[in-house]
C-alpha cells in the first residue's frame, strides 16, 4: 500500500490516465440549448445555465454530481453550496464562466460587493472539482485604472475575485483550468486545494487567502499594471500561524503575460493580515520553479491592513517569515538576501502529502465523466 501511495504522488500523469476514462455525467449545460430546461438530449437533461443545472441536484445521492459544460460564454455568478459537485468543460479555452463584479461594484442590494462578495465562482462545501474550464472575473481593471480620479464611474476598490473558497470547503481540485483576473484573482481561503496544470493570471495579490493549496505544474502568469512599481505581487497568503503550511508551488512556471511587463517589477508575495490579525503568518513556498526576469531581487514587499479601530498597520516580512524558495531557476531566480532559501534538508518538509495532510487527490478523484471522450 505504501508503494502505491508513493507512485501516485511521484507520477502526476496518473491524473491524465484517470481523466481519459469516460463515465456518464449527471447533466449537460449548453448555452445554445433551444429546448425546454431539462429536456433530454441523447438521454441526458440539458440546461442553458449552470445555475439551472445546480437547482436540480438531488438532496440525497451517491457519488459526485457531474455537470458537463459545452463550449460557450456563461455569464453567471455562482455559489456552490453542495458537496461533491464536479464541473467539467468541453474545451478549456472555450467553456468560460465569467462575471464582472469588483469589490467596489454595487451588488443587487445597492451595497458594494466587497472582496468576499465579488467572486465569479465560490465553493463552500467539500469535494468540489473543476476540469478543463476557464473561470474569470472580467471586470475591466486596466480600463477602470485609466479613468481620471474625478470620473464618477471610476471604482475605488477594483479587486475582482474569479474563484473563492469559504465555509466548509475542503479537498477542492482544479485540473487544467484557466483562472483569470487582475487583482485578487484566486482566493483559496478555506480547507485544502490541489491545482494541477492550471494557468492562473493576475497582477496584485492574485493568489491570496488562508487555505492550504498545492500548485503543481502550473503556469503563474503576471499581468502588467502600467505605470506602477512594483507592477505586481503574486501571493498574499494569510495562513493562520497555527498551520504549518499555506501555499506550495511545485515545478511551476512564473511568467509574464506580455513583454511590456518590466523586468524585476514583480514580487513573489507579501504577508496579508486581514483586519491586522497578528495570528496570520502567511506561507508561500516555491520549489523547483522556473522564474522569468519579471521577478526582482527584492522578492517580497510589505502590505498594510486596518485594525478594528481603523488604524493602518504596515506588515513586512517577520524574522520568522514563511516565504521560501528551493532550486528556483531561470532569469528571475536571483540570489538575494531578501529572498530566503531552503537547504535540501529543510525543503524535504515541503511536500504535497504534508501540505494536504495526507489527502491524496489522485486517489480520491473519480475518473473524468466526459462521455464524449469515448473513442479518443
Amino acid at each position: 500500500m505504501k508503494f502505491i501511495w508513493m507512485i501516485l504522488f511521484a507520477v502526476p500523469a496518473t491524473i491524465l490516465a484517470l481523466a481519459s476514462v469516460p463515465l456518464p455525467c449527471s447533466t449537460v449545460v449548453d448555452c445554445g440549448h433551444a429546448g425546454r430546461p431539462g429536456e433530454r438530449v441523447d438521454g441526458r437533461p440539458v440546461y442553458r445555465t449552470i445555475g439551472e443545472a445546480l437547482l436540480t441536484v438531488p438532496s440525497t445521492r451517491e457519488g459526485p454530481f457531474v455537470i458537463f459544460i459545452r463550449k460557450g460564454i456563461y455569464r453567471e455568478k455562482i455559489s456552490i453550496d453542495l458537496g461533491a459537485i464536479h464541473l467539467t468543460g468541453e474545451d478549456r479555452d472555450s467553456s468560460v464562466i465569467t462575471f464582472d463584479a469588483a469589490s467596489g461594484s454595487a451588488a443587487p442590494d445597492g451595497k458594494p460587493y466587497g472582496t468576499r462578495g465579488c467572486f465569479t465562482l465560490r465553493i463552500t462545501k467539500p469535494d468540489f472539482r473543476a476540469e478543463n474550464l476557464t473561470i474569470e472575473n472580467s471586470f475591466d481593471c486596466p480600463g477602470n485604472a485609466a479613468k481620471p480620479d474625478d470620473d464618477p464611474s471610476k471604482i475605488a476598490d477594483a479587486q475582482g475575485v474569479a474563484v473563492m473558497t469559504a465555509g466548509s470547503c475542503d479537498r477542492a481540485v482544479f485540473i487544467r483550468c484557466i483562472i483569470r483576473g487582475y487583482q485578487d484573482t484566486l482566493f483559496p481561503d478555506a480547507g485544502r486545494h490541489y491545482f494541477y496544470e492550471c494557468r492562473i493570471l493576475g497582477h496584485v495579490d492574485f493568489i491570496f487567502g488562508a487555505g492550504q493549496a498545492v500548485f503543481e505544474d502550473c503556469d503563474i502568469v503576471s499581468r502588467d499594471r502600467e505605470g506602477k512599481d512594483p507592477a505586481g505581487y503574486i501571493t498574499a497568503p494569510s495562513t493562520p500561524i497555527s498551520f504549518p503550511y499555506g501555499f506550495l508551488f511545485l515545478d511551476c512556471r512564473l511568467s509574464r503575460e506580455t513583454p511590456e511587463l518590466p523586468a524585476r517589477s514583480v514580487r513573489l508575495g507579501r504577508p496579508w493580515h486581514p483586519g491586522a490579525d497578528p495570528a496570520a503568518s502567511g506561507s508561500a513556498v516555491f520549489i523547483r520553479c522556473r522564474m522569468d526576469d519579471h521577478i526582482g531581487p527584492e522578492g517580497y514587499a510589505p502590505i498594510s491592513s486596518r485594525d478594528s479601530e481603523g488604524r493602518k498597520i504596515v506588515f513586512g516580512l517577520e524574522k520568522d517569515s514563511r516565504f521560501f524558495e528551493f532550486q528556483s531557476h531561470g532569469p528571475g531566480a536571483i540570489e538575494s538576501p531578501s529572498r530566503p532559501r531552503l537547504d535540501e534538508k529543510a525543503a524535504a518538509w515541503y511536500q504535497k502529502a504534508y501540505v494536504l495532510e495526507g489527502w491524496m487527490p489522485e486517489e480520491d478523484m473519480e475518473p473524468s465523466s466526459i462521455p464524449w471522450r469515448q473513442g479518443e
